[in-house]
């Protein structure tokens, strides 16, 4: 008999298919309609039939096999112990500008896995070089027509990519892309830029080489590598300087410029990072058009702000009582959230809130993002200074809806520390004002 893979069902929803049918948490799936389940892309696809038949391994390991009549697209209500329902893929690649390679030791060992599955860029938005990615990766990623896929070109010029990924097999990304594009499938690209390999007439090559793709690639980002003081034995690699981002941010505006015209779309965009390395403004909201890449830092306070500033038409015009509380926030982020602070302390007189800016000891003080930000900094830094009655912290320094930062600090260690409580903010102007306004256990009536 063929060893089929096992799916250990962690939960059977209340008035679901499968509880009426018996099933039980603990019961392994094992086929659907006789076929095999890899992942859940197989998962869906199959159980979307109007008929269905599951095998299924029950606690004594008899299997059982239960026909289902449904409306088609019905879910049956099973839910697994992995959302994947398979292993995750780990990078192959060595790249000299891997985050990951610049990591402390004695972290938790989570940390350290380097993710490069296909499958989760659908699924979670990850970028993937697509050099992890074998025949039938392909085949199944374009038989499922999982759109958009998140793709970290970094550079086209082949040599340039090999010497990137410290991959040989990396040379052929455009092959690759034009593959998924061919089959309807859309694409984000993003460039991780370091200063002497892949900006200047380099990275003029990658934009022009990705061009002979639009419309099928949605959209490119341009991000700054993150340089960690951990950096020994690996490809020296230095930060962009001021003159360096206003550089990027002049090329990128006239192409964005070129492209609205041409394409109807921007396209292009720069990380904030570079923005604030530069001393510029950051661009309007409808620059950003859809914000295809927030997730990566792109558009992130320009959103913000509008959301902030829609917000603020709506307040009140005086709030009873007295609010005292403290933001912590990155060393880049420091000036734009001080700025939003200040039109709230210039409205309400009864307002009282600081904002700290925390200095990356962890990391070094070459990575100045609040994503970053460490649990035991924060303690550091904040030590013995005045922080009203609540701690406000922005949730991009947690992972994961978690409550856990990078060095395994957790909030509760904030909160015992400071004898205070400690909420993690949502990254939306709308959050960040209902944060302050709405702590109510900081008013005294």
């Amino acid at each position: 008999m063929k060893n089929y893979k096992e799916h250990k069902i962690k939960e059977v929803l209340p008035g679901s298919i499968a509880e009426e049918l018996g099933i039980e948490a603990g019961d392994l799936l094992i086929a659907i309609n006789g076929q095999e389940i890899e992942d859940v892309f197989d998962y869906r696809y199959l159980i979307s039939d109007e008929f269905v038949t599951l095998t299924i391994c029950k606690k004594d390991m008899e299997w059982w096999e239960y026909e289902i009549e449904k409306d088609v697209h019905e879910d049956i209500g099973l839910v697994f112990e992995n959302a994947l329902m398979d292993h995750l893929k780990s990078c192959r690649n060595k790249c000299v500008f891997c985050f990951i390679d610049q990591l402390p030791p004695s972290m938790r060992k989570s940390v350290y896995f380097k993710d490069d599955d296909w499958r989760m860029s659908f699924l979670n938005g990850n970028y993937i070089t697509l050099t992890n990615m074998k025949e039938k990766d392909f085949e199944r990623l374009i038989y499922y027509h999982l759109s958009p896929v998140n793709i970290s070109v970094h550079a086209t010029d082949p040599e340039v990519r090999i010497k990137m990924l410290n991959n040989r097999f990396a040379g052929d990304v455009l092959g690759k892309i034009k593959r998924i594009v061919d089959a309807g499938i859309e694409v984000n690209c993003q460039i991780v830029l370091c200063k002497g390999l892949n900006d200047g007439l380099v990275l003029k090559k990658t934009l022009d080489d990705l061009e002979k793709f639009f419309p099928g690639i949605k959209s490119i980002s341009i991000v700054p590598v993150g340089i960690s003081k951990y950096r020994e034995n690996l490809y020296p690699l230095i930060p962009f300087e001021k003159d360096d981002a206003k550089e990027i941010i002049r090329m990128v505006h006239h192409l964005q410029d070129f492209y609205k015209e041409k394409y109807g779309s921007y396209i292009l965009y720069c990380a904030d990072e570079f923005y604030i390395t530069a001393g510029e403004e950051i661009p309007p909201v409808h620059r950003y058009e859809d914000f295809p890449q927030i997730e990566n830092g792109v558009g992130m306070l320009a959103l913000m702000e509008e959301e902030f500033n829609a917000a603020f038409l709506d307040l009140p015009d005086e709030i009873s009582g007295k609010i005292d509380l403290s933001v912590a926030t990155g060393i880049a982020a420091f000036p734009f959230i001080k700025k939003l602070v200040n039109k709230l302390l210039d409205k309400y007189s009864n307002l009282t809130i600081r904002v700290y800016p925390i200095k990356n000891d962890f990391f070094g003080d070459k990575i100045t993002v609040s994503g970053l930000m460490t649990g035991q900094d924060i303690i550091k830094q904040l030590n013995g200074k005045e922080l009203g009655s609540k701690l406000l912290l922005p949730e991009n320094a947690f992972r994961n809806n978690d409550t856990i930062f990078l060095d395994d600090v957790y909030l509760d260690d904030l909160e015992k520390e400071f004898r205070i409580p400690v909420e993690i903010v949502g990254v939306s102007g709308k959050d960040f004002i209902h944060a302050i306004l709405n702590a109510k256990e900081n008013r005294d009536e």
